[in-house]
């Protein structure tokens, strides 16, 4: 749904807006520059409102570009009196071609008063839609091409979700946007870096009109590594099914970052650390992003032990049918903000599944997991040493480890394993889908790719294949059946994960927020 396309640099500019004003003990507008009555829609609306809430801020007021449309068509009409504005009946691609060429409409000194009639026939109806617009009379010969005689309105018969029946015409953004920052009397009007090309249009309407005229200033846009902030290229990339969809947790859309686990906490950190800067060319390293979710999610999210790839180990000096409840405390990991020890309780039992990544059957002098003969401690738990392997149909298939546990635990083993344990005897552990995520472009600036490529599709073949892998039928700690969509949890060396809204009560869904500093790939520690 459109709604979702919110991207991170539209937080960004809620950050920049909302801060500033906060800092200055002023107030900030948020208004909906609704000039078109075929993009609006009611849901988009109500999303950016609670993103809004959710980034923590409080807008002064909540105003829409259509509240002043009777405004707006006065001051056109003021317009066409002064000789300022003409109504023009080219089509788009006329217009298109005179404004490559610095030609001059027409229609361009037409009488006033012809103008000033065709404007309201437009109003009323009279003029069928794409036969007639209203354009402003600007400078055709300007070094600016935003100073090319700009539309002011247009003719749509389509209602308005906000404003209803009344009008058929409906104004531009070039026309509208400046002089509702007047009448709404707008100290500071703030924007990205693309828009700083719109500035003289925007004082020009302001200066032709006599209107008070805001501070405009402009910032660079916030553009991060291995990922395109282009609405363009991301609705390529859903509707083209490169992904699952606006609220994929690859994309750096607000919808597919929540989805994926990121607070808000982090995203103002992280937009708070960059500061403002006027610099064309910035790009953000996503490891940056990257840290400050690590950060806030060390001190809020809860500790768990999940294996991806199960491997069964026995024990076999653990009497069948023995489960030892090792009692719940306060891992060392733990959030930097939680004082109190964990109530959770972790089973202990005979047969417990190690990640198959950690047993080989060679040992060597820098390996810290699993081997023949060889001990590992199982976190939070005991020693084990190898004492058997079985070995399935094929010689290199391994099904089952055999060990015996240590319950002085007097040897203290080099290697450290995360693990889960049956919860009692024969039964399952609990079964999870976990999706790990990688980064979703090969390239830091993927976006850049298109300059060498005439087509423009070099970034879609920049795509990391390896974004995204599921896996199916991880094991997981008890304590996480009553996990909830939403929920936050730090696996142990496997990195920080949230509850999917995919999950079902047949199966929970963990999405991988980000991993740890110490990634999982470099082996159990």
């Amino acid at each position: 749904m459109e709604y979702y396309t919110c991207i991170l640099h539209l937080v960004q500019a809620m950050f920049i807006d909302f801060g500033l004003a906060k800092e200055w003990n002023g107030n900030c507008y948020l208004r909906f520059d609704d000039t078109n009555p075929e993009a609006e829609k009611k849901e988009y609306i109500d999303h950016i409102q609670e993103i809004v809430h959710w980034l923590g801020w409080e807008p002064y007021k909540v105003t829409y570009t259509s509240d002043y449309f009777q405004a707006l068509y006065e001051h056109a009409v003021e317009l066409l009196r002064k000789g300022l504005a003409y109504v023009d009946h080219q089509t788009a691609e006329q217009i298109r071609k005179d404004r490559e060429t610095n030609t001059d409409s027409p229609w361009r000194d037409r009488p006033i008063e012809e103008s000033l009639q065709l404007c309201e026939d437009m109003r009323r109806g009279l003029i069928a839609e794409g036969a007639a617009t209203l354009r402003m009379k600007q400078d055709m010969q300007n070094d600016t091409r935003n100073m090319y005689d700009l539309i002011a309105y247009r003719i749509k018969f389509t209602p308005h979700p906000h404003a209803g029946d009344k009008w058929c015409i409906y104004p531009s953004y070039d026309y509208a946007h400046c002089m509702v920052d007047s009448l709404e009397n707008i100290t500071h009007s703030l924007c990205t870096l693309e828009f700083d090309v719109r500035r003289p249009s925007y004082y020009w309407v302001l200066v032709a009109l006599g209107l008070y005229q805001p501070y405009v200033w402009e910032y660079s846009r916030l553009n991060i590594s291995h990922n395109i902030m282009s609405k363009r290229k991301l609705n390529r990339l859903v509707t083209e099914k490169w992904v699952d969809g606006w609220d994929d947790p690859r994309l750096l859309t607000l919808a597919g970052l929540r989805r994926r686990g990121v607070s808000a906490a982090a995203i103002n950190s992280f937009i708070r650390g960059m500061g403002i800067t006027r610099s064309v060319n910035s790009l953000i390293p996503v490891d940056r992003l990257e840290y400050h979710i690590r950060e806030e999610l060390n001190k809020t999210a809860s500790r768990a032990m999940v294996v991806l790839h199960p491997l069964k180990v026995v024990i076999t000096n653990l009497e069948d049918g023995k489960v030892i409840d090792l009692d719940g405390k306060k891992w060392p990991d733990a959030p930097a903000d939680e004082a109190s020890e964990s109530e959770s309780r972790v089973p202990f039992s005979r047969t417990v599944y190690i990640e198959k990544t950690d047993f080989r059957l060679e040992d060597s002098k820098d390996y810290y997991g699993l081997a023949p003969g060889k001990s590992a401690l199982l976190s939070y738990a005991f020693p084990i040493k190898c004492t058997e392997v079985i070995h399935g149909d094929n010689p290199d298939e391994i099904v089952e480890i055999r060990a015996e546990y240590d319950p002085s635990k007097t040897s203290k083993p080099k290697g450290v394993l995360h693990w889960v344990a049956e919860p009692a005897p024969g039964v399952e552990p609990l079964k999870v889908e976990i999706r790990l995520f990688e980064k979703l472009f090969l390239s830091e600036n993927p976006a850049g790719l298109e300059d060498k490529e005439p087509e423009g599709t070099a970034w879609l073949r920049d795509l990391n294949p390896h974004s995204k892998e599921v896996v199916k039928g991880a094991y997981a700690v008890p304590s996480l059946a009553t996990a909830v969509v939403g929920d936050k949890f730090q696996f142990e060396r496997l990195g920080y994960f949230a509850v999917d809204t995919d999950s079902t009560p047949e199966e929970l869904v963990f999405n991988r927020t980000v991993t740890l500093r110490d990634s999982y790939g470099k082996g159990p520690r």
